[in-house]
């Protein structure tokens, strides 16, 4: 079905295969359609991308939460720095005027070089979602591993273009238990702040909230908490409330409202094309060649490191091996990327005194995901904001903290939707298979089942309380638990273990790491602040001390 198509059916009325055939949401929901126009191919890279042969004082290997902080403060203490981004820049409209794709209608741009969609949701009323696209270098990438399918965003910005902007910072006491050898009193007094303020972190209005119906789904979630006895907590976001409100007010073009989120934002979500990223085009220090996809880094001869980066065209083919020089390389292309590109260098011989700590400590931020079918008389909104703001904590007593999440399909589902994050104990490794040339994790399936246990704390307890059923079709035919999936990968180069207490890489000078990779696999909330924060920790001491 064509966007005129898809428009025409629209002002007829939803019917139930539709609805089938064309549901959204978010952070664990998606819908389906069919191919969309590809002008989109000419997406533009910025101009003058990095040219082989070139030397830069620094270069930075991804442009996510990590590599943006260390980009901006290397520029603002005086140092060029080049960024090297292996999805696009999304900076273009393509045929519908917008640069992302809407969640419920994917296309080409949502999914990273699949020629096939392979949404969190996958399932609806029986039905699969999942159908053929054109292979493309889109925003979402589903990489799937033995066990566990890892949801990353690809472009510039990383994960800030595809996540759903919940940006928390994990209660104090917990925070031992999830960076051990890191000051605490200083990411408190210090770093956090400075990473909520440089992600533009706000909270909603809690009478708006309360007022409008965008909001009514968290609202049954809150009403449904608080009644079995769990606390119910407004969660800060990095989205412009003023803009949402304009557009419940009808007065600008719709993008939460709009269902707007797992492909990408059009309008009001500050990803970090709009903090961290426009603050370094400010700086006229940075360049960032997007397209761009690091294969090796080796000692240069004549002091620092010689890497090679592969161009790429929309297809994902590789259109031309450029040989770079930089004095300093940071490793900053999230926890997955950062850990695959160092467990080969190591193996292959490129970077052989990497210590034996590399590609350990991984885990998936205990993700689960889970839906409850509600009574008649708890409708959660026909027109739901994609944006979340409420969270049920049981972490103390359950090991479980619940987003309460949206499924904006535009009709009344009677559903409730939640992303557990968990304590789960399980860690998976990172290793190379020089057979297949690349690198494996051996993360297991069944690794789920304390994520499972935990969210039970708090959903079993809630279906008792309102006498209400897991929802059993939305990941598969009869299946309640989404224990397949992470939104949250974190680890694989730990701190204060395959580096040192500030990310510097054993056995290399010159070499670091900057990233969720440090975190080792649980952060208790949603990790971007923190990944953020231990950014803007870790680069001041760099820029104090080895520049």
């Amino acid at each position: 079905m064509n966007d005129t198509s898809m428009q025409n059916s629209e002002t007829k009325g939803v019917s139930r295969r539709r609805f089938i055939t064309g549901t959204g949401s978010l952070l664990g929901a998606a819908a389906i359609a069919g191919h969309a126009p590809r002008a989109w191919a000419d997406v533009r890279a910025v101009a003058a991308p990095i040219g082989s042969g070139a030397h830069v004082p620094v270069l930075v290997v991804g442009t996510g939460y990590g590599g943006s902080v260390a980009a901006l403060r290397l520029a603002e203490a005086g140092t060029d720095v080049h960024m090297v981004e292996m999805g696009m820049a999304w900076d273009t409209p393509g045929a519908d005027g917008k640069i992302f794709a809407n969640t419920t209608r994917p296309d080409d741009r949502s999914f990273w070089l699949r020629t096939r969609t392979k949404q969190p949701l996958s399932n609806f009323l029986g039905f699969p979602l999942d159908k053929d696209v054109n292979r493309y270098t889109g925003i979402l990438d589903a990489e799937e591993f033995g066990g566990i399918t890892v949801y990353q965003g690809r472009g510039v910005g990383g994960g800030s273009l595809v996540n759903g902007g919940m940006a928390v910072t994990p209660r104090r006491e917990n925070f031992g238990a999830i960076l051990p050898t890191v000051n605490a009193a200083e990411m408190y007094s210090t770093y956090y702040p400075r990473a909520n303020s440089g992600l533009g972190v706000t909270t909603i209005d809690p009478a708006w909230f309360d007022s409008v119906d965008c909001y009514q789904y968290a609202r049954v979630g809150r009403k449904h908490a608080q009644r079995s006895g769990f606390p119910f907590l407004f969660v800060p976001a990095v989205y412009d409330w003023d803009y949402m409100k304009q557009e419940a007010a009808g007065t600008v073009p719709k993008s939460a409202l709009d269902g707007e989120i797992l492909y990408g934002n059009n309008h009001g979500k500050k990803s970090l094309q709009k903090t961290y990223i426009d603050r370094i085009r400010a700086t006229g220090r940075v360049t960032i060649s997007p397209l761009h996809k690091v294969t090796t880094v080796t000692p240069a001869p004549g002091g620092g490191y010689t890497v090679l980066i592969d161009q790429l065209d929309t297809g994902g083919r590789t259109t031309a091996t450029k040989t770079v020089t930089a004095d300093k390389v940071f490793f900053a292309a999230g926890s997955v990327g950062t850990s695959k590109l160092l467990v080969g260098l190591k193996a292959t011989g490129a970077l052989p005194l990497l210590n034996d700590e590399i590609g350990r400590g991984w885990g998936d931020n205990g993700n689960v995901m889970c839906g409850r079918a509600n009574h008649l008389w708890d409708p959660t909104g026909k027109v739901q904001s994609s944006i979340p703001t409420g969270g049920i904590d049981n972490w103390d007593a359950g090991g479980a903290f619940a987003e309460i999440a949206p499924l904006p399909t535009g009709i009344e589902t009677w559903a409730s939707f939640y992303l557990s994050i968990t304590k789960n104990p399980h860690r998976a490794r990172f290793t190379w298979n020089a057979a297949a040339g690349k690198a494996e994790l051996d993360w297991r399936t069944a690794w789920k089942q304390p994520s499972i246990d935990a969210a039970k704390t708090i959903f079993d307890k809630i279906n008792q309380k309102e006498g209400t059923i897991y929802r059993t079709d939305l990941f598969g035919v009869y299946k309640i638990w989404g224990d397949h999936l992470t939104y949250h990968p974190l680890g694989g180069a730990v701190l204060d273990k395959a580096t040192d207490n500030y990310g510097r890489l054993h056995g290399y000078s010159g070499l670091y790491v900057i990233d969720g990779a440090l975190i080792p696999g649980n952060t208790s909330v949603n990790p971007f602040v923190t990944i953020t924060a231990l950014a803007e920790r870790n680069i001041e001491r760099i820029i104090a001390t080895d520049l």
